[in-house]
């Protein structure tokens, strides 16, 4: 019972309080206060406008005087000193003058039909000869080359020996009817002299009397001189001591 009451009781006082906040209440009046007579009455001025700017201390004080910078000094040119002569250039030493070289003479001498004939005329040239060189000459080759058996006495030896040969193994005959090898056995024709010569080799390893003739006419090989000297009458010194029958012209560089 008490709670409640104290309940309603601080009910009923804030009650009374929100009143009495809400009843409109007077303005205060300012008392104007009476002066005396013969005395100044002081009067309270309205506060500065917001518009008016406030200006500070720094922008009325006076700007500091500016120092001037002294005047920047120009570097003096100095003088161009004169250009100082080139020497000229020495001049080279001249050169002794090379001696002259004599002209060397080149020829071969030949034809030689062995090579022993050819290294006796070499030896025969002596001193004489600056350089010297021994050179082969290849003969010249037939058109064709033939392995036969030489003519017989009549035809009918001939048949025989064709008999033996075809009987020993070989092929490839024929038996030559007319001519001036009238009865000979011709037993091959080649085109090079290394076919001929096996077919030789193999008929004569065999027992019969094979011979190995050319066609077109082959001609021997045969050997050469080639010989330096110093001049003109030297080389035909050299070609006297040779006793070679024909001389030919020569490049001296190709016996370098």
């Amino acid at each position: 019972m008490l709670t409640r009451f104290l309940i309603v009781i601080l009910a009923i006082l804030n009650v009374g309080v929100a009143l009495w906040w809400m009843l409109p209440r007077a303005e205060p009046v300012a008392e104007v206060a009476r002066s005396e007579p013969g005395v100044a009455t002081l009067e309270v001025l309205p506060p500065p406008a917001a518009s008016q700017a406030v200006v500070s201390p720094a922008a009325t004080s006076p700007a500091p005087a500016t120092t001037p910078a002294p005047p920047a000094t120009v570097p003096k040119a100095e003088p161009a000193k004169p250009a100082e002569p080139v020497p000229a250039p020495a001049k080279p030493a001249e050169a002794a003058p090379a001696p002259v070289a004599t002209a060397e003479h080149c020829a071969s001498f030949g034809p030689y039909a062995a090579q022993a004939q050819a290294q006796s005329a070499l030896s025969a040239l002596g001193n004489t000869a600056v350089r010297t060189r021994l050179r082969e000459v290849p003969g010249k080759q037939a058109s064709s080359y033939r392995v036969f058996i030489p003519p017989a006495a009549s035809r009918e030896e001939a048949q025989a020996m064709a008999k033996r040969i075809v009987d020993a193994g070989f092929s490839d005959y024929f038996i030559v009817s007319q001519g001036e090898e009238a009865h000979a056995v011709a037993l091959g024709q080649y085109r090079n002299r290394e076919g001929a010569e096996r077919r030789l080799a193999a008929l004569t390893a065999a027992g019969f009397p094979a011979k190995l003739g050319s066609n077109g006419g082959e001609g021997a090989a045969s050997w050469w001189l080639d010989v330096a000297g110093k001049d003109a009458a030297s080389l035909a010194t050299l070609k006297q001591r040779s006793a070679a029958t024909q001389q030919q012209s020569l490049d001296c560089t190709r016996l370098r």
